[in-house]
């Protein structure tokens, strides 16, 4: 041995590979818990959740133009009056839930929406026109669901396209993300 040399410290290079074997592992444990929180995310917006975005005023004042909605995709049984967002022509929408199957809707020329019979107003602001193409009273045939836009006088809605399979509606929305609030 020269005296310029040091003398090999064998626990030196044992600590510094065990050092570089853990931030190894350390950084490979991070990337496999990044992976599966992807995956889990990815699942849980594309199967249990939906997120669009409205468009238009279809169902103003509820729901604004731009607006976030975030929807259950899991839902099996909808009530009256459920906002759902549903496909039609291969667009999505979004509307309230009128009437199921074997159910009668009537809308007169006064504006007055009627299912089985019953006057359906609520909070709807707007009165309901019929529109060509359907004559009322109508029947919903079944496994079919009628939506109509709360803003009636300005929506596109089941009295434009008819009454919506059960199978084109995605989910019934649970929250809404104002736009301003982004």
């Amino acid at each position: 041995m020269s005296k310029t040399q040091e003398p090999i410290n064998i626990s030196e290079i044992i600590k510094k590979r065990k050092s570089k074997l853990a931030i190894k592992e350390g950084y490979i444990s991070l990337l496999i818990r990044i992976i599966f929180l992807a995956v889990i995310g990815y699942l849980l917006f594309t199967q249990v959740f939906l997120i669009t975005q409205a468009t238009g005023n279809g169902m103003f004042p509820a729901i604004k133009d731009g607006d976030l909605i975030i929807g259950f995709k899991l839902q099996e049984n909808y009530k009256k009056n459920d906002v759902v967002i549903y496909k039609a022509k291969g667009v999505l929408n979004v509307g309230r839930y009128i009437a199921q199957e074997t159910d009668v809707v009537t809308i007169d020329d006064t504006g007055t929406l009627l299912v089985n019979g019953t006057v359906q107003a609520g909070e709807i602001i707007y009165p309901t026109y019929a529109k060509e193409g359907i004559e009322y009273p109508y029947r919903v045939p079944e496994d079919h669901v009628f939506i109509l836009g709360d803003y009636r006088t300005q929506t596109t809605d089941s009295r434009d396209f008819g009454p919506i399979p059960m199978d084109d509606i995605e989910g019934k929305v649970i929250t809404i993300l104002r736009r301003r609030g982004l």
